[in-house]
């Protein structure tokens, strides 16, 4: 199963790696693309649960690097919950 690091670009101007297991998430994020935090959260809980189930049905357990991926994004988002508009930039894939 071909993995993926996605790169973004926190409304701070820190920028993080991201993983998943599958390229699911190239069909819900684009480089160099700017995302509401609300939009950018909702994405990545969609991308990351796919991958996961994928793996799921692979190997008969869900992916725990995904599922952790996924809450280590939904902290960090809830640090920018008060910034008014804040945005996160998806940076660029990395293969």
């Amino acid at each position: 199963m071909p993995e993926i690091r996605f790169q973004v670009e926190w409304p701070d101007g820190s920028q993080e790696a991201c993983y998943s297991p599958s390229l699911v998430v190239k069909k819900y994020f684009t480089p160099d693309q700017s995302y509401a935090l609300d939009d950018f959260l909702d994405r990545s809980r969609t991308a990351l649960h796919i991958a996961s189930d994928r793996v799921k049905e692979k190997y008969g357990m869900p992916c725990g690097l995904a599922l952790g991926q996924l809450k280590a994004i939904e902290s960090k988002v809830s640090q920018y919950q008060d910034l008014p508009e804040p945005m996160v930039r998806v940076v660029r894939f990395i293969e």
